[in-house]
């Protein structure tokens, strides 16, 4: 029996509506006519149950109208009010929204003037009591003697963009012992390993700003490093690692010669060093109120052997040492599982999500959905996964901007496939040593990533909330490609879902000039917009709606969408598609 669906009292002022907003209101053109609405925010990063939302709009000038508000769950408008406005350049208000936990929220916002639509913008919200479950992190790396204004203007970027957790990057003096110390209390000022200097009163700041906007502090340090001196404070020679057996050499990572030193490697599975590292970290939560500790590692590092000339498997040693560290300390663990080494053993520690730093040979778009896969296999589908994926690393060798295709379809393929990108700071991370800043962040660029972190905020219950792989086959009824791997001249498609929903992502590879996430060049194409893209999905479920939302458009709004089924087969019209939409059919 063949099923018709018809939503035509929704679907046709929608449409009528989102092409009108395709010429006068997609933000991310070059072209758009100056704003009205010059900014909407709200105070925090994420907001507990049962606690009201403060949302601002900021206005280019003084106006006589209202504001009209909708908000959004998914695909579903949830709640409305209208706020008036009386000759200001500023609005707000609150929002109760409701008391449940993690959930993802889009505001929409127009502006009225003289019964007439004049401008729309977005905002999203989350309501989430922990950042555990949907981790968006960010960094910083900069603590020199700041003026108030820096640090705000630093923190208040990073809350617009949702940044519910930060990384504090090689802010201490040295590795084994982070917080220099004079007769007994923190010093005011130090150099880091590079010799840059960092002061104690930023340091605070930063993270009181942080808490403020309910963000996490996470302070950063190797679980395994100390500096060519470390035997003058208390770090014995036999805790270190060598590359042979008979301890001729021992396992380093070289530094520029401008640096304090080296980093030598000690045993992470020697039970004094632990004792040793853990006090010192325990110095730091007491005079510095950061949440947790943030492990780095250096990843695999061949044969490596102890002062017996015992050889040690550094990933086994990954979770007792996580284990003690978190008892002994009281505080939170996040690691880094350095191209996947240890993330096995890492994901069944209690840190809350996975945190993987990609290099070769995870060159490829599909890489980054492996290993976002790969880790929630590793953690039984219970932990999200945090990618330092650093962009246009080559051209970030000399001073220049990013390349923003390049940015937004690795950013598209990491949101698509359940993860999340750590890359805001100061600046836009291009790599591993964070303070690196040559590229600088195009204005285009800016309001496109503002899009999509407010995206994955809105929807993230049909991103990454407990869903699992699934098997829809997916074909376009016109001369479009269809692949269910990247490949240049098609679009990229897979699913996942859960009993009530399936989520069909779309990714354009069309025009893309190559299939390596970082373009470390910056020379990936942009994707031409792509428009009504008559698609066919073989799925079994009885469907009851399809709607679709993308970064790329409209502010990331909800459009539902009409569709037929007869048996298995699924047909619908995709409306736009640019880097990347997703269908998320209800049954």
């Amino acid at each position: 029996m063949k099923k018709k669906i018809l939503m035509l009292s929704l679907f046709i002022p929608i449409l009528i509506f989102g092409l009108y907003n395709l010429f006068t209101f997609n933000k991310n053109e070059e072209n758009i006519l100056s704003r009205e609405i010059t900014a909407l925010q709200t105070p925090k990063a994420r907001y507990s149950p049962d606690e009201k939302v403060p949302i601002t709009a900021n206005l280019k000038e003084k106006v006589e109208g209202q504001l009209e508000v909708n908000y959004y769950h998914l695909g579903d408008l949830i709640d409305e009010e209208t706020v008036p406005i009386q000759q200001s350049k500023e609005a707000s208000w609150e929002w109760s929204p409701p008391s449940e936990d993690h959930k993802g929220y889009l505001v929409e916002v127009k502006l009225i003037q003289n019964d007439q639509v004049t401008e729309e913008e977005t905002i999203a919200v989350d309501v989430s009591s922990s950042w555990d479950k949907f981790p968006r992190y960010g960094y910083l790396g900069d603590f020199h003697s700041m003026s108030e204004n820096e640090m705000q203007e630093v923190i208040d970027r990073l809350n617009r963009h949702h940044i519910n957790g930060i990384q504090f990057y090689d802010w201490h003096d040295t590795h084994h012992q982070p917080l220099k110390m004079e007769n007994g209390e923190p010093a005011e000022t130090w150099l880091d390993i590079a010799n840059r200097e960092v002061s104690l009163e930023t340091i605070r700041n930063y993270i009181d700003r942080a808490h403020e906007r309910n963000m996490n502090a996470m302070s950063y340090n190797l679980l395994y490093g100390a500096l060519g001196q470390a035997e003058e404070d208390g770090v014995k020679t036999e805790w270190r690692l060598f590359k042979d057996q008979e301890q001729g050499e021992h396992d380093y990572h070289p530094l520029p010669e401008e640096w304090k030193s080296d980093v030598f490697l000690v045993d992470p599975g020697n039970e004094e060093w632990q004792q040793y590292i853990n006090e010192e970290m325990e110095n730091v939560f007491a005079h510095l109120p950061f949440n947790g500790w943030h492990i780095d590692q250096l990843g695999d590092r061949g044969d490596v052997y102890n002062v017996e000339g015992e050889q040690i498997s550094l990933k086994e040693s990954y979770l007792p040492f996580l284990y003690r560290a978190s008892e002994q300390t009281g505080k939170e663990m996040v690691m880094n599982g350095v191209n996947q080494y240890g993330q096995a053993e890492i994901a069944q520690s209690s840190v809350p999500f996975l945190y993987t730093e990609v290099w070769e040979p995870y060159n490829g778009y599909e890489d980054l959905k492996n290993i976002i896969d790969e880790n929630y296999r590793f953690s039984n589908g219970e932990k999200n996964t945090v990618l330092a994926a650093y962009m246009n690393y080559d051209l970030a060798d000399e001073n220049g901007k990013f390349n923003t295709p390049g940015v937004l379809m690795t950013d598209a393929v990491i949101f698509a496939s359940g993860g999340v990108h750590i890359e805001l700071g100061e600046h836009l991370l291009s790599k591993e040593y964070f303070p690196h800043k040559n590229l600088q962040i195009t204005e285009t660029l800016e309001t496109s990533l503002t899009n999509y972190y407010d995206f994955i905020v809105a929807y993230e219950n049909v991103l990454r909330d407990e869903l699992f792989e699934k098997d829809v086959e997916v074909d376009a009824r016109d001369q479009t490609n269809i692949s269910h791997n990247p490949e240049q001249g098609a679009l990229w498609t897979f699913s996942k879902g859960n009993e009530n929903k399936t989520v069909v992502h779309l990714l354009n590879f069309e025009n893309a000039s190559h299939l390596e996430w970082n373009d470390s060049n910056g020379e990936q194409n942009e994707p031409a917009l792509k428009e009504d893209v008559p698609l066919t999905l073989n799925m079994e479920e009885d469907v009851k709606r399809i709607w679709t939302a993308s970064p790329d458009i409209q502010g990331g709004k909800p459009i539902d969408l009409e569709f037929y089924q007869e048996n298995d087969e699924v047909s619908v019209q995709l409306p736009h598609l640019k880097y990347w939409s997703m269908l998320v059919v209800e049954h």
